[in-house]
């Protein structure tokens, strides 16, 4: 994802973190500290607004079977895997949010019924 934000992205950016325990553990917290990676606090929140979910999910689909023998390895697999996802998630994130705007911020199931 640095990679990627650092070759598209024409100003620094800040990493939406979204607090689900295996993404914050201590060695994750570590790797984007050493990297000085700005974190973004973040409540857990619908995965309908959460891009990291959607990549989480196509990350874990392209390493499916890739074994890693520690922690670093397994690092070095997520970093190189290609990040084409990225881009298409961020440019949907505006239709993605209006629906929310819309409901003033209620969830749309809910806003729905009332």
């Amino acid at each position: 994802m640095r990679l990627w934000a650092r070759a598209n992205l024409s100003r620094s950016c800040v990493f939406q973190q979204h607090n689900d325990p295996k993404h914050t553990s201590g060695h994750v917290a570590n790797w984007f500290r050493r990297r000085r990676v700005d974190l973004l606090e973040w409540p857990s929140q619908s995965p309908d607004l959460n891009p990291i979910e959607h990549m989480w999910e196509k990350l874990e689909r392209r390493l499916k079977g890739v074994r890693a023998s520690n922690a670093n390895q397994k690092f070095a697999q997520l970093e190189a895997a290609p990040m084409t996802v990225v881009q298409t998630r961020l440019d949907s994130m505006p239709r993605r949010c209006q629906p929310v705007i819309d409901a003033k911020g209620y969830n749309q199931v809910l806003h729905h019924f009332l």
